[in-house]
């Protein structure tokens, strides 16, 4: 949105700009307004059940969100969408989405029971279900990991929430493979990259720092504290003296990239920084 809160219009190429150190092109507008992404849902509800726990009550209008959003998880999870890193490809049935929709039904039923709210009858089994078709279908005996979609054996550091949700429990070893396969596929020293194929967007990228931060999660669920503590030196080493993080780390160069600051990045900086210190 524009800061009158009115739509962008339609992306467009600025030939005359050369871009930050020659990252071209350099686009105004952002195609990805237009795509479907059914994984936003579940960062909210999660956060309403953290808020509401926090005050110890539940508002009605934010029990009215939350319902309207297990709606719409009730109506659309099956579908197949763009994910969270906004790909200009054909939609997928990203398991990080179907996880997300996941984690809507599930902080649901547990906030409504946390505050004695009339629960949706359809949202148990609707749980059980999406759960099922995670585990049939975003699993690989190929990758011996959780994978970016169903339809392919690539992997994505997003496919941790599998287990970062709780969808699975992280002592199952498909979780831990998981976290195995993809520390040795997308990490590279102090950063992990979300991915290692084809976006349908030109150039390369650093990795993301909050992806590490998922990485450092995943390590001390899985009983690797020593490799969490490292990483997450290792990302704050990265800050610099300014203390602030970038979007991404370019882990050759060694330096950063992308947005910066990036309030994503300091959110997983201080998640890790909670964790690390229970």
């Amino acid at each position: 949105y524009t800061l009158q809160g009115t739509q962008l219009g339609a992306e467009a190429v600025i030939d005359t700009l050369p871009g930050y150190a020659g990252s071209r092109p350099v686009r105004v507008g952002n195609l990805a307004n237009q795509q479907v992404q059914l994984d936003v849902f579940g960062p909210v509800v999660d956060l309403v059940v953290q808020l509401a726990t926090a005050r110890g009550s539940l508002s009605d209008a934010d029990w009215a969100m939350v319902q309207a959003m297990a709606e719409a998880v009730s109506r659309r999870w099956h579908e197949p969408d763009h994910g969270i890193w906004e790909e200009r490809h054909a939609p997928r049935h990203h398991v990080y989405s179907k996880v997300m929709c996941w984690l809507t039904i599930d902080r649901a039923i547990k906030l409504g029971e946390q505050f004695g709210r009339e629960l949706d009858p359809s949202w148990v089994p609707l749980r059980d279900t999406i759960a099922t078709d995670v585990l049939e279908k975003g699993w690989s005996d190929v990758a011996q990991s959780f994978t970016t979609a169903y339809d392919g054996d690539d992997l994505d550091a997003a496919s941790l929430f599998v287990g970062l949700s709780g969808l699975i429990d992280p002592a199952d070893e498909r979780f831990q493979s998981t976290v195995t396969a993809i520390e040795a596929e997308l990490r590279s020293g102090s950063t992990v990259y979300r991915y290692r194929r084809d976006d349908g967007l030109p150039g390369g990228e650093g990795g993301f720092h909050l992806c590490a931060a998922w990485m450092i999660e995943a390590y001390l669920l899985t009983g690797r504290r020593t490799e969490a503590e490292e990483l997450f030196g290792q990302i704050v080493a990265a800050a610099g003296p300014t203390g602030l993080l970038p979007e991404e780390y370019d882990p050759v160069a060694e330096r950063s990239l992308g947005n910066h600051p990036q309030a994503y990045s300091h959110l997983g900086l201080i998640r890790c920084a909670q964790l690390l210190s229970r």
